[in-house]
């Protein structure tokens, strides 16, 4: 079974990949269209995606990605990211003009990089930096990116802990095509809805969704289909299995609207 995600090796979409799909093939993609394309080709079985970071919040070309697709959630996976600063071997903190990663990695890092009056320099993905610096051999230029990801470029590692907040962490998200299932364990559900444009209409969907004992564990609005219309998608726990689901959704909360189901899985950290 191959095992799509967003990246190179060494990336840290790479890593979860691999902890969450141990030894089944994993197939890198330049850019998140490229690699939900090929997911939704059927190119790979399963995508494996990052959707929120502890320190910069939702990853939003993921977010936006999920409904209306003919995809769930299967699993979710948690990864420590603890950036290094990486660069040519001989460089120092000093001869260091630039910076490069993905964007996400440098939002994570953008204190501790405008401390050194560093330029930041976006890439795609963290693991392709890596290999951009390497081939362009400038020592006044570096990356952030996982500690490992330096001795199979040849770079050494300059600084470790390169990060803003030492809780940094991102959640990522294993997908499969199809609607979604519940299973036994599943006792975390994913889902995006709408409510009515009037006073109050947020507030009375998250006061049904509690008194069906739903506990909210992330709220995110974003833009709907059309213009000035929102969409809330909302991770929340429940009781295992398709029962506790059905004490949550069924019948649909009649306050929300447009209500699909991203998917139900096993919550990894039990937050």
């Amino acid at each position: 079974m191959s095992i799509g995600y967003q990246g190179e090796p060494h990336s840290y979409s790479h890593q979860a990949a691999g902890e969450l799909f141990a030894g089944e093939e994993r197939v890198g993609f330049p850019s998140f269209p490229a690699a939900f394309a090929a997911f939704a080709a059927g190119e790979v079985a399963r995508l494996v995606v990052p959707i929120e970071n502890s320190t910069t919040g939702s990853i939003l070309p993921v977010l936006d990605r999920l409904a209306g697709n003919d995809l769930h959630i299967v699993a979710e996976h948690f990864v420590e990211v603890q950036h290094a600063l990486l660069a040519l071997p001989g460089a120092t903190l000093e001869t260091i003009r630039t910076v490069h990663s993905h964007p996400e990695a440098l939002s994570q890092a953008q204190a501790r990089i405008a401390a050194h009056g560093w330029d930041a320099m976006p890439e795609h993905d963290t693991a392709g930096a890596v290999r951009l610096v390497a081939e362009r051999a400038n020592p006044a230029e570096a990356v952030l990116a996982r500690p490992s990801a330096a001795a199979a470029h040849g770079l050494v590692v300059l600084a470790e802990n390169m990060v803003d907040r030492d809780h940094n962490t991102t959640r990522f998200v294993a997908l499969e095509p199809g609607p979604p299932t519940v299973p036994d364990d599943g006792d975390k559900t994913s889902v995006v809805f709408e409510t009515l444009h009037q006073p109050g209409a947020l507030a009375l969907a998250l006061t049904e969704l509690g008194l069906r004992h739903a506990n909210l564990t992330r709220i995110e609005s974003r833009p709907a289909h059309s213009a000035w219309s929102y969409r809330f998608f909302v991770d929340l726990r429940h009781e295992p299995g398709r029962g506790g689901y059905r004490r949550i959704f069924e019948p649909p909360p009649a306050t929300l609207s447009n209500l699909i189901h991203l998917g139900t899985y096993p919550a990894a950290n039990g937050d």
